[in-house]
C-alpha cells in the first residue's frame, strides 16, 4: 500500500504523463486502476483534486509573468510546512532560472496543497515538475528538474 497523495501523483506521472500512454477517459475507471495498484481511495481523490487545482492554478497566473523578480516572504504557517531545507531549494530553483516567481508562486501553493504537516524536499521537486508540465515555455526548465529526479548524480545549479 502507498502512503501519500504524493505518491499517487508521482505515479500518474511516471505512468501517463511521461510518455505516450493515456490514462483511462473516463475519472471511474482511472481510480480503479490506482486502487489496483495499492492506493487508498482517499489519497486518490487527494491527487486527483490536486491535479485540478493546478490546472485552475495555471490558467489564472498566466497573466501575472509580469511579477519579475519579486522577494517570496513566508508567513509563519508557510515556514511550519516547508522547513529550511524545503526554502533553500525553492530559492535555488528560482535563483538558477528554472523557477520563474509565477511558477514558484504556484509550486508553493501545490506544496502547501499537500496533507502533510512538513513537506519533503523530494516533494518539492516532484510538484515543480508537475508544475512547469503545465506552463507553456518552460520546457527547458522541466527537463532539468526531470534530470534532477531520475540522475543519480547532482545537477548543479548555476
Amino acid at each position: 500500500m502507498y502512503e501519500n497523495m504524493v505518491d499517487v501523483l508521482i505515479y500518474l506521472y511516471e505512468n501517463y504523463m511521461d510518455g505516450d500512454v493515456q490514462p483511462p477517459v473516463e475519472q471511474h475507471e482511472l481510480e480503479d486502476e490506482l486502487v489496483q495498484a495499492g492506493f487508498s481511495q482517499g489519497e486518490i481523490e487527494k491527487a486527483l483534486r490536486w491535479l485540478d487545482e493546478l490546472a485552475v492554478g495555471v490558467e489564472a497566473t498566466e497573466e501575472q509573468s509580469h511579477l519579475g523578480r519579486a522577494v517570496r516572504v513566508y508567513s509563519d504557517l508557510e515556514c511550519e510546512k516547508l522547513d529550511t531545507e524545503v526554502r533553500g531549494l525553492l530559492m535555488s530553483l528560482e535563483q538558477s532560472g528554472i523557477l520563474d516567481s509565477v511558477s514558484r508562486e504556484l509550486v508553493i501553493d501545490r506544496l502547501l496543497a499537500i496533507d502533510h504537516p512538513q513537506v519533503l524536499a523530494e516533494d518539492v521537486k516532484w510538484v515543480s515538475l508537475l508544475v512547469l508540465m503545465n506552463r507553456p515555455g518552460r520546457e527547458d526548465a522541466f527537463t532539468q528538474v526531470e534530470d534532477m529526479l531520475y540522475n543519480e548524480d547532482p545537477v548543479y545549479m548555476h
